[in-house]
């Protein structure tokens, strides 16, 4: 049995006015082994934002299921829903999703605090987390007296923190400037190297390019994938461009 299992997946949206429908998941199927890095790519309106949500079991799907490591996200009580996440989804932002009012250190600390974890257990959760991802220095810091790059270590922490089964992150690098992205996707790699399962929703061909296989929505269906082999980032970059180039002019991808 695979990590995680997306069968058959479909959303059908009712329009506030009238009995119209709108089809954002066709026919979703996929999926990941444990210790993955799968990045997800698709035009604006593909579908790839409502099946986040779903897999972040925020929304529900109309029909289908998905399965994390044996749990079927669908069949879990609403007063468990919150727990759930907590406990098992780590979550990175675009825009971070740091309170102004809360340190760095606080910040992290933040879902750990949720589940009553003692202060003792967090601090040595934290301290090498905090030195991978070097941010020791800045962790009595509040987030508006650090930079954009570092807001977003701060976040992979605090997805971290929790030992999550699955990274889900949402346009990380949307945010960052190119230097600030080069280290957040050489984090990813580093995190996924010690067998965190990361999946990653994005426009950026170049954040995709860190995966190491890559799934294209389009009109609500996982239509095609590349696989990354032995290629490098750059000759995976070049699949991905190519890809999208033929998907933008409406040819069949082999």
């Amino acid at each position: 049995m695979s990590y995680l299992e997306v069968k058959g997946i479909r959303k059908v949206y009712s329009q506030r006015i009238g009995t119209q429908t709108v089809e954002a998941l066709k026919n979703v199927n996929f999926t990941v082994e444990a210790g993955e890095f799968v990045a997800i790519m698709g035009e604006s309106g593909s579908g790839k934002t409502t099946l986040l949500n779903i897999l972040a079991a925020i929304d529900k799907p109309t029909s289908g299921s998905v399965v994390l490591d044996g749990m079927e996200l669908t069949r879990i009580k609403d007063s468990a829903i919150s727990a759930f996440r907590r406990d098992n989804l780590g979550f990175v932002f675009q825009q971070f999703n740091l309170l102004d009012t809360f340190t760095i250190e606080d910040n992290i600390y933040l879902p750990l605090v949720l589940s009553g974890t003692d202060h003792k257990s967090m601090r040595a959760r934290l301290t090498p987390i905090a030195s991978r991802l070097g941010i020791s220095a800045i962790l009595r810091k509040y987030p508006y007296e650090v930079s954009g790059g570092q807001k977003q270590r701060a976040a992979v922490a605090r997805a971290l923190i929790t030992n999550p089964k699955l990274i889900l992150a949402d346009e990380p690098t949307g945010a960052l400037d190119s230097k600030s992205t080069d280290e957040l996707l050489s984090m990813f790699t580093d995190v996924n190297s010690l067998g965190q399962t990361i999946l990653m929703v994005t426009h950026s061909i170049k954040a995709a390019s860190s995966a190491g296989r890559v799934l294209f929505i389009r009109d609500g269906e996982v239509f095609h994938q590349i696989y990354r082999g032995g290629d490098s980032n750059e000759q995976l970059y070049q699949k991905i461009s190519d890809t999208l180039t033929l998907i933008a002019a409406g040819g069949d991808v082999k």
